[in-house]
């Protein structure tokens, strides 16, 4: 069971309901930029600026916000420039984040994070300590009702995905980040629905959190996805999906 989709998924429902949906964009915005900065404005040859593009467009971002986007990232337009940097740390129980940010203020960031990691039973870690446990993979979440098992298996074999698990309600594919574009458009043309997809790090094992122990990591988590600088969080703990779904709508 894959606490990275389960909270990925309750984050997207969570998105179309709330006033988090100006802060997605943000961080869309942050990420086109960022991507275009570094690998240009053709989403052709720029894997990475494809992706963001395109999950902007899943968002209903309006076109002309990520063009201007796309044009402040290769200097058309002027712009802020954002330093990516990425923490590792600690949460309740040992377990394991990856935070990544787009900042113009780096030192402002590290206080504010280290911040929210004390207040929440975390603790910042040193560069390296918690990367090795996690593997960069596509991951794409399906509803259980929009295919079977055996209909998955053999679209997302044949486009080349590693793996398709079960996760409750939803089935979890996982790929390398090369397929992940072929898989994702398998789908697509089989009119499959897909709940979440992105290009993300997963753990290589889970660490199951109860009670208070889970109530305390949805806490540090929202703490850190409410940062303004913070692009993309990855973990390693699990907690079952009912809990997870009381815990973060309390």
């Amino acid at each position: 069971m894959s606490g990275h989709s389960k909270w990925a998924t309750i984050k997207h429902k969570k998105a179309a309901t709330d006033a988090k949906r100006g802060k997605i964009f943000t961080r869309l915005i942050k990420e086109i930029t960022v991507a275009a900065r570094h690998g240009g404005g053709d989403m052709e040859t720029n894997p990475r600026l494809r992706g963001a593009v395109n999950t902007a467009k899943t968002e209903n971002m309006p076109a002309d916000n990520i063009k201007r986007a796309i044009q402040r990232g290769t200097g058309e337009l002027p712009g802020v420039i954002f330093d990516e940097v990425t923490f590792e740390g600690y949460g309740p129980h040992g377990v394991a984040l990856i935070v990544e940010v787009a900042t113009d203020n780096r030192n402002r960031t590290v206080s504010e994070l280290r911040h929210a990691f004390s207040r929440n039973g975390g603790n910042l870690g040193e560069s390296n300590s918690v990367a090795w446990m996690f593997r960069k993979r596509g991951s794409i979440s399906v509803p259980k009702k929009a295919a079977s098992e055996d209909q998955l298996m053999g679209i997302v074999l044949d486009a080349g995905a590693e793996d398709l698990r079960d996760d409750g309600e939803q089935w979890e594919i996982v790929s390398l980040p090369e397929t992940f574009d072929a898989v994702l458009e398998a789908l697509k043309k089989a009119n499959i629905e897909v709940t979440t997809s992105e290009v993300t790090m997963l753990p290589q094992n889970y660490i199951k959190l109860e009670g208070k122990e889970a109530q305390q990591m949805v806490r540090l988590m929202e703490a850190i996805e409410d940062h303004e600088d913070v692009q993309h969080v990855y973990s390693n703990f699990d907690i079952d999906e009912e809990e997870l779904e009381q815990v973060s709508n309390a």
